[in-house]
């Protein structure tokens, strides 16, 4: 086995950065803080990296107690990955960086939304004092997965899964659903389209869709210079 390459810094930032500091590192935990996953699953979610790269990075996760990997019992039978009690660690350092990172603009092209990467925005960006008084549970179902949302004394629970009764259910793409959150697309419109549509309160999803606003400096990078006249 090849020396782990190392700041040989006896600082808490780069011991860190000596585990979790190689490329696709932290968007691999990212792909399983909501889960165990295969590793297709996780491919799926990080589709510009190669498998070759990807195992890689797996295999050192592992090595650093970071990743375990695991079968799965029968009739399933697959193997699959998760966090360890350390990894799941991670969580709040992944959400801050998130958040932080919701404030840089966006890469060249039409970069998509993996479906785990928008419920983690969600978690990101969620706004408590928005929710004000808000009690209402919630089931999204985002291409054909499902996840359920608890909104209760300004708190967010989001987890996979879907639930029974919610007050409103969503079925709609990443895509759709980032353009109604952060880029102005209004939901009459999408739901004419066929885009979104909803189950239940529609005046429920109305207030959802405003529970997760961008930071201000995330605005500004939008609107861009403005000009003199």
């Amino acid at each position: 086995m090849a020396n782990r390459r190392s700041y040989g810094d006896g600082c808490g930032v780069a011991r860190a950065l000596d585990v979790v500091g190689e490329r696709w590192a932290l968007l691999t935990v990212r792909e399983l803080l909501l889960g165990p996953k295969r590793f297709t699953d996780l491919r799926e979610g990080l589709p510009h990296v190669s498998p070759d790269v990807l195992s890689q990075r797996l295999r050192e996760l592992e090595r650093d107690g970071i990743v375990l990997r695991r079968k799965l019992a029968p009739p399933a039978g697959s193997r699959v990955y998760e966090l360890t009690d350390r990894g799941r660690e991670l969580e709040p350092v992944v959400l801050a960086l998130g958040r932080w990172g919701s404030t840089a603009p966006f890469p060249p092209g039409e970069p998509g939304l993996g479906v785990d990467s928008a419920i983690l925005a969600l978690r990101t960006l969620f706004d408590p004092s928005a929710a004000d008084d808000l009690a209402a549970t919630y089931e999204l179902r985002l291409a054909d997965q499902p996840f359920h949302a608890r909104i209760a004394d300004g708190r967010l629970e989001v987890a996979r899964g879907g639930v029974e009764q919610p007050d409103a259910a969503i079925e709609t793409d990443t895509g759709t659903l980032s353009a109604l959150l952060w880029h102005q697309r209004r939901l009459p419109e999408a739901l004419r389209s066929g885009d979104v549509k909803i189950e239940g309160s529609r005046s429920a999803v109305e207030l959802f869709l405003r529970l997760f606003p961008l930071p201000s400096a995330e605005r500004q990078v939008r609107a861009g210079p403005k000009r003199s006249t």
